[in-house]
């Protein structure tokens, strides 16, 4: 098995077919025109996303104990160790029926393994969503709304999100009398670097112990919390100013009325 640490090198593509086969089964393979599982299994191993079949095999039996009216128990004694990486694909993809899953699976495949054979039909905003995938900040924020009760400082807190805002934090957690702000950074190893907007650092000096900086580490594997108080008072950051690109806006040349 080709691994990078702790992630194997197609891990996203390897994900989203676990999952395809796990929640919808044969109406899955079907979609990529085989009638067997095995035939399907040889597919990707002769496109280069596995080794062998029992790495496609596997990653079925990581998500089928999250599917179980599917018959299978998988890996159930796991328990919910991988559930994370279901999490970030039913908030991409979880309203998708096998047509549209799949089809989402053949646009992973066009784009990064250059397989040309595919029909798909992919709508813009799934080509917005799939985008998102690779993106570590959603996977990381995705768990951390599911789990943020197992940090101390958060325990039996209720979450508001302040994603949609942009100033400088992603939730509020409610804790009795207390508010804290948190802002959620993803590290795929486990350990890392990680770096506050201008807008981030303000808030951070500003809120001080209030402001807790939760860090997702080892994402590739099985996440784990590392929480920062007052991060611009007990860590060491360098400025530093980015240049952005140009930006280009198109304004019309005259009133439409």
């Amino acid at each position: 098995m080709i691994t990078k640490g702790n992630k194997h090198e197609n891990y996203e593509i390897l994900n989203l077919i676990g999952y395809g086969l796990s929640k919808f089964n044969d109406d899955f393979i079907k979609e990529f025109g085989f009638n067997t599982k095995t035939a399907f299994y040889q597919y990707c191993v002769h496109i280069g996303i596995a080794e062998t079949v029992g790495t496609i095999k596997n990653r079925m039996d990581l998500f089928d104990h999250f599917f179980p009216n599917n018959g299978r128990r998988g890996w159930w004694q796991k328990g919910n160790t991988y559930i994370h990486r279901k999490y970030l694909i039913d908030s991409l993809f979880g309203k998708e029926n096998a047509k549209g899953y799949s089809d989402i699976v053949k646009l992973y495949l066009k784009e990064n393994y250059k397989v040309t054979d595919l029909i798909l039909d992919v709508k813009p905003i799934v080509k917005s969503r799939f985008k998102k995938l690779q993106e570590t900040g959603l996977e990381a924020e995705l768990y951390f709304m599911n789990n943020f009760n197992e940090i101390s400082s958060f325990r039996n807190g209720s979450l508001e999100d302040a994603r949609l805002y942009g100033d400088g934090y992603d939730f509020q957690i409610n804790v009795n009398e207390s508010s804290y702000l948190a802002e959620v950074k993803g590290i795929r190893e486990r350990k890392g670097r990680f770096r506050l907007t201008e807008k981030e650092f303000l808030m951070a000096s500003e809120y001080k112990n209030d402001y807790i900086i939760t860090l997702v580490l080892n994402l590739n594997d099985i996440p784990v919390f590392l929480s920062i108080e007052n991060p611009v008072n007990n860590l060491t950051f360098i400025e530093k100013t980015i240049i952005s690109k140009e930006i280009k806006e198109y304004h019309l040349s005259k009133d439409i009325f």
